[in-house]
């Protein structure tokens, strides 16, 4: 980022940088005057299709881009995506799952379309409305109000509104979530999320700290891609170059001291020790 003339931090020049990596590699990059992610996926993912003639199988990203403009997105274009959402990690404590008055751990009956508050108390469908994003994708929620949440005395953990408990329901994204949240926590997607943090985050600090290429040397969107293009194909290249050598330049077996061949031993010994430890 660029400091502004004032050097007071409140007006920075920049651009949102998008990359796509694979092994550390930069497969796309692209970029974006809005400060927000979410906004940027469904360009991103058509400028990667018009590059390669095809979208990406697979897609892993952070809770940035987790928006139901952007699971519709790959849904309709086939992608499968391991793209959380903002309420991914919260929903995953303790505290979350056995709140029991949060609008997600209601008990909902679909077929009469209903939830029941913690008293027992029906929930029923007073409404519909819609809401807009900021680039115009429209919403459709439901609104749910209990009957009569006077003299409750559970009120005061329910919620703090003068009169009935009202809630409001996005199904469609609720349903989007599930199939996110179970791609995830699956298998494949644990291995996803372990390797994300060493995949473009990875990229992006070897850019910055190791290349110290923090800044662009050049104005206006068509100088600013060239300037990172360039960048991009000298990256790649120096990376395919590192593991050509790598390849044929085997690294050699380290010569270690007695002492710290004792100290292996023991810790080879013990492997579950210290998984539970780190």
């Amino acid at each position: 980022m660029k400091e502004d003339h004032m050097m007071n931090g409140q007006l920075k020049p920049a651009y949102n940088v998008q990359i796509g990596t694979e092994n550390q590699f930069i497969t796309h990059y692209d970029f974006y005057p809005n400060p927000t992610d979410y906004l940027t996926f469904k360009p991103f993912m058509n400028g990667f299709e018009k590059r390669y003639k095809k979208f990406p199988a697979k897609v892993v990203g952070d809770s940035g881009y987790g928006s139901e403009e952007n699971y519709k997105y790959m849904e309709n274009n086939g992608i499968e995506g391991f793209v959380k959402y903002p309420l991914f990690h919260k929903e995953q404590k303790k505290s979350f799952k056995t709140n029991a008055f949060l609008a997600q751990n209601l008990y909902y009956n679909a077929a009469k379309d209903y939830f029941v508050c913690p008293m027992g108390q029906r929930m029923n469908n007073v409404g519909r409305g819609i809401r807009k994003s900021e680039n115009g994708f429209v919403s459709n929620v439901n609104y749910y109000a209990a009957q009569n949440c006077e003299g409750c005395p559970l009120k005061c953990l329910c919620n703090n509104a003068k009169g009935n408990r009202r809630i409001e329901i996005n199904h469609q994204l609720n349903a989007y979530r599930k199939k996110a949240r179970e791609l995830l926590t699956s298998e494949e997607g644990l291995m996803h999320r372990s390797k994300r943090p060493i995949e473009p985050e990875a990229v992006f600090g070897q850019t910055k700290a190791n290349k110290q290429y923090n800044r662009f040397r050049h104005f206006g969107g068509d100088k600013v891609k060239m300037d990172f293009a360039i960048f991009a194909i000298a990256f790649n290249l120096g990376k395919m170059h590192k593991k050509a050598n790598n390849a044929n330049n085997p690294a050699p077996k380290r010569i270690i001291s007695p002492k710290l061949a004792v100290l292996k031993s023991i810790l080879d010994f013990y492997p579950q020790q210290l998984n539970m430890a780190a």
